[in-house]
């Protein structure tokens, strides 16, 4: 029996035989990847590549640049088109604090909630390593110049579910007066978090600043002052451009003040 045999796309019109194309693979020039260079014979592997050509290096070290062209190499013994890989996704930018950076974001509208903190070096302090994740969050922070009057400014305040307020403290130690007065004003809609130095600039780690370790400074005198006079900084606002120009990240702060912020800021944010 005869079998019928389907010829189409065989032949042209005028009956000359069509060709068959056969596909010729693209492969990513990946570093390392061996290839073949057919018309001068020369064999290496891929040590760099752009939209321009491929630099192969063989095993005598010697390297060669090759344009990229279409089915112009061969791997593993048959041809094959050299492209450029496609790069890999960037990895997500980290913000100050450590956190993935938002892009392309504008400031929120504020909170009614409020993070107080105790001098203006603390909230610059605080800015520069988390100011983005407060406009993120709409977070303000606000210096109180000092906690001798806070049970009377978190009354008028009115802290609320909608209206939470934190409180960052210096000197939070068992027995100070600062341990004293946040207990008195501490309830469901106020934390008070703090950290164990004296001020704020002893959590930026002395080795950010030039120096083994912080002074000690007498009872009885400003710490500021002292330490500005031991170091021989100048006066205070000296000191404090030296101390807060030097921070760059949370890597440059102690451990107990970012856990006291980083408290604070998913309280109010709660």
């Amino acid at each position: 029996m005869t079998r019928a045999h389907d010829y189409r796309g065989a032949f042209a019109a005028d009956g000359t035989r069509t060709a068959a194309r056969k596909q010729i693979p693209e492969v990513p020039a990946e570093p390392g990847l061996v290839v073949e260079d057919p018309a001068s014979g020369f064999c290496g592997a891929v040590v760099a590549v752009d939209a321009r050509g491929v630099e192969l290096e063989d095993r005598h070290g010697a390297r060669r640049v090759f344009p990229l062209r279409p089915a112009a190499f061969l791997f593993e013994g048959r041809p094959a088109t050299l492209v450029v890989p496609a790069r890999a996704p960037a990895a997500p930018t980290r913000s100050a604090s450590g956190s993935v950076r938002v892009q392309g974001h504008t400031a929120r509208t504020a909170r009614a909630a409020r993070i107080w903190v105790e001098g203006l070096h603390d909230a610059e302090l605080v800015e520069r390593v988390w100011g983005h994740d407060l406009r993120v969050e709409g977070v303000v922070v606000e210096p109180m110049h000092g906690m001798d009057d806070l049970a009377a400014a978190v009354a008028e305040f009115e802290p609320g579910p909608q209206r939470r307020l934190g409180v960052l403290v210096d000197h939070l130690v068992e027995g100070s007066k600062e341990t004293r007065a946040a207990a008195a004003v501490a309830g469901p809609h106020v934390l008070v978090t703090g950290h164990p130095y004296v001020d704020v600039w002893e959590a930026v780690k002395p080795s950010v600043v030039g120096i083994r370790e912080w002074p000690r400074v007498p009872r009885g005198t400003d710490w500021k002052t002292g330490v500005c006079r031991a170091l021989r900084w100048g006066e205070p606002a000296d000191g404090a451009r030296r101390v807060l120009g030097a921070v760059r990240s949370y890597r440059d702060l102690e451990t107990p003040l970012i856990g006291a912020v980083e408290r604070l800021i998913d309280f109010v944010t709660t």
